[in-house]
């Protein structure tokens, strides 16, 4: 199985290609959130990624570029970032988040209601996937 570099366009596509497999085997997220995210230090390109996350639809879409109404957006570093979407490390967020490694705008509450939601079965298998194909 190909690997690829966390938040790369190839990443980005492989991981929507496993979202879309799967697409009907995950039940829907239990709270809805329009989030923008601001990733600094990344490793290529600019050096700073715009992305969204979005689970108003019922799945959860990872893409680049920002939303225009987003209910919340966070601004954090690479490994931090890589740390709660790949390895899902609850415990590294709260800790960067209380190092100001994670700043956040907007409504808090949809951050930590999805925080503390946890992953199901079937989403713990999506991200097993997901780390498989991260470098």
């Amino acid at each position: 199985m190909a690997t690829h570099q966390f938040l790369s366009p190839e990443w980005m596509e492989a991981a929507r290609e496993i979202r879309e497999e799967l697409d009907g085997q995950v039940p829907p997220p239990e709270h809805a959130v329009r989030m923008n995210q601001v990733i600094t230090d990344v490793p290529f390109g600019t050096g700073v990624l715009h992305a969204h996350l979005d689970t108003t639809a019922g799945d959860i879409e990872l893409e680049e570029g920002h939303l225009d109404q987003a209910d919340v957006t966070v601004t954090t570093d690479y490994a931090t970032a890589r740390s709660l979407f790949v390895d899902w490390d609850p415990q590294a967020g709260m800790q960067a988040f209380m190092a100001g490694k994670i700043k956040v705008q907007g409504d808090l509450s949809k951050l930590l209601a999805m925080q503390q939601s946890g992953l199901d079965p079937a989403a713990l298998a999506v991200a097993r996937r997901i780390q498989e194909i991260t470098e």
